[in-house]
């Protein structure tokens, strides 16, 4: 049976500011880093030792992942990073206050692109210091196949590859895997393996700090769900 853990980074600096951060590479809070450790500490109670650790390429995920496990006394398992577990990319909107673009583009606007499916924020231009191309972690990439904006469905698109690309075929062995990553890419893991609708994921939030728990058979056939730590 494999078990699938997937684990929201904790606060980031930017969570704490209510700045949108999308693809900017910032670091986690100190409450951040302790919701971290809560979570490795719910891992280690519950004896949920992964095999191997699967996180995006943002150091927001990569400490959390470092830090839950570290909690665990369990450092000694390979930690497999890919871009494709990246937090949504919203575009212009990065970097800003999210009241501010609230205020200047209207609570129903901003709802239908922050929690709907299919909306993106608008794209960064041409030039943008902040577009992925002027990033050193992605100069290999070819900057047509990097976002300037995205909405859910396109990040789901992403997620997806990487997910029966690099982690399916783990959990088909048996695996016991944690994925630590953003609120946008695991709500796109939880909208397939929940089989969730687009109307049914604008309402699901996930949780930091508190992993979600998945087991499955050998034909990937969901065979429970839970969250740790919930009251």
């Amino acid at each position: 049976m494999g078990t699938l853990i997937l684990l929201r980074h904790g606060q980031s600096l930017y969570n704490q500011k209510n700045i949108f951060t999308g693809w900017t590479d910032v670091e986690l809070s100190e409450q951040g880093r302790q919701e971290a450790r809560q979570a490795g500490e719910l891992l280690r109670r519950e004896e949920l030792w992964p095999d191997r650790c699967f996180s995006s390429w943002l150091k927001r995920a990569i400490h959390t992942a470092q830090i839950a496990l570290a909690t665990m006394e369990w450092e000694q398992i390979d930690c497999l990073k890919d871009w494709r577990l990246n937090e949504r990319h919203y575009g212009t909107w990065q970097g800003r206050d999210k009241d501010e673009v609230k205020a200047q583009v209207g609570d129903e606007h901003f709802l239908t692109v922050r929690r709907g499916y299919d909306t993106p924020p608008p794209p960064l231009p041409d030039g943008d210091p902040r577009l992925p191309e002027h990033d050193p972690k992605y100069r290999r990439f070819d900057p047509s196949l990097l976002p300037r904006s995205e909405s859910l469905a396109d990040t789901r698109q992403r997620t997806l590859a990487c997910f029966y690309e690099r982690i399916v075929p783990c959990l088909v062995r048996g695996e016991t895997l944690l994925v630590s990553a953003h609120g946008n890419s695991l709500r796109a893991l939880v909208m397939a393996i929940e089989n969730l609708s687009p109307q049914e994921i604008l309402h699901r939030e996930i949780p930091t700090g508190k992993p979600l728990l998945y087991t499955f058979d050998a034909t990937l056939t969901l065979q429970s769900a839970a969250q740790l730590g919930s009251a």
